[in-house]
């Protein structure tokens, strides 16, 4: 009888044991987790610069840069977490990482923070949220290869010797040495501030940018101000000389954004203006977009319209227009076909066209 009370005894401790087990390891993967995520994009197509010759290639980020990432969080109690993210481009087309030769390992996000009740707040390189006011309020998104926007936002000032232009934002969709503080979300209404350091004993080199952002059922808006007097390292706006715009100090940037869901078609509108300072002059330039998006059988047509405009400076015009049409294979996979017309006054006209593949995970 002992002997029965005696096993049944340590069975029950045994299960009580492994059921705290359990119930630990249960409890750990709750507070913290890690998850890994990204794209491939593929295109197939010809692409030709303005001022340039055409070149048929099989290259990547058609529709979306490719990139792949690890992000996580740990549950530190009261409304509090721990996060990170690590986030590298990468080109499939030939199996290098970055964007282009020389671009770092982590150039898309690589950071450390903390979440809380009150907001969240973050430091590394982090994404600039003048690249996120651009991509969200265009119908190509996020695409260098046949967003409009993109175009005349990131490739312009500093293409040289692709073609010669003096608009466009100095600088990268990311900032190194950055500090961010985001606000919680307030009906829809949120708020961020960032700003990013030199890190040398130059402590007048600096890169700052505030944001609002509102969302509201069909209806999305947002304006973003950014201010720079350095690109990668203090006093290097000077590395512009060479495309025809010397002793560039420091430029400003101020962006709207609105788009309206109407179901059977969306539309989207930005406004941009950019002020430039030289050592012994100023010019700025004026930068419009309109677009639409529209459901078309199980996929969507987008066309979108971007028109810039010199004041001062080398005396441009820049008009880039684009369609395309993106057609979900399944949740995560989507095939697109899209057309870009570029042209800059005194260059001959650019063309980009081809179909492509994006895959995500």
């Amino acid at each position: 009888m002992k002997t029965s009370i005696s096993r049944a005894l340590k069975t029950t401790l045994k299960a009580t044991a492994c059921a705290a087990l359990l119930a630990s390891a249960s409890s750990a993967f709750a507070q913290s987790s890690v998850q890994l995520y990204g794209q491939v994009d593929e295109w197939v197509g010809a692409q030709k610069f303005p001022g340039g010759k055409t070149s048929v290639q099989v290259s990547g980020g058609g529709m979306s840069t490719s990139y792949w990432g690890l992000k996580g969080a740990e549950d530190l109690g009261n409304g509090y977490k721990a996060i990170f993210t690590l986030e590298d481009f990468f080109r499939a087309q030939n199996g290098q990482y970055g964007r282009f030769s020389g671009d770092t390992m982590f150039s898309r996000n690589a950071y450390v923070g903390i979440e809380s009740p009150y907001g969240t707040v973050t430091a590394g390189r982090l994404t600039t949220q003048l690249f996120v006011s651009t991509i969200l309020f265009n119908p190509f998104i996020d695409s260098y290869v046949f967003s409009p926007m993109v175009y005349h936002v990131y490739l312009g000032l500093g293409t040289f010797p692709t073609y010669s232009t003096d608009q466009g934002v100095t600088g990268d969709s990311g900032w190194n040495n950055a500090v961010q503080y985001s606000s919680p979300n307030f009906n829809g209404l949120s708020a961020s501030a960032m700003y990013a350091l030199g890190n040398t004993t130059q402590n007048g080199a600096k890169k700052w940018s505030g944001q609002v952002l509102y969302f509201h059922g069909p209806f999305a808006a947002t304006a973003v101000y950014q201010y720079v007097n350095f690109n990668n390292s203090p006093g290097d706006l000077g590395s512009f000389d060479s495309s025809g715009v010397p002793g560039l100090k420091a430029q400003g940037v101020a962006q709207l954004g609105l788009s309206y869901d109407l179901k059977y078609v969306k539309l989207f509108g930005q406004y941009m203006y950019t002020h430039n300072d030289q050592t012994s002059t100023s010019w700025h330039v004026n930068t419009a977009q309109g677009g639409v998006s529209v459901p078309v059988g199980p996929g969507t047509v987008m066309a979108s319209y971007a028109y810039s405009r010199d004041g001062g400076g080398f005396d441009q015009t820049r008009q880039t227009a684009a369609v395309g049409y993106d057609y979900p294979l399944s949740k995560r996979t989507d095939i697109y076909a899209a057309y870009l017309y570029d042209h800059i006054t005194g260059q001959s006209s650019g063309n980009t066209y081809g179909v492509g593949m994006r895959a995500k995970f």
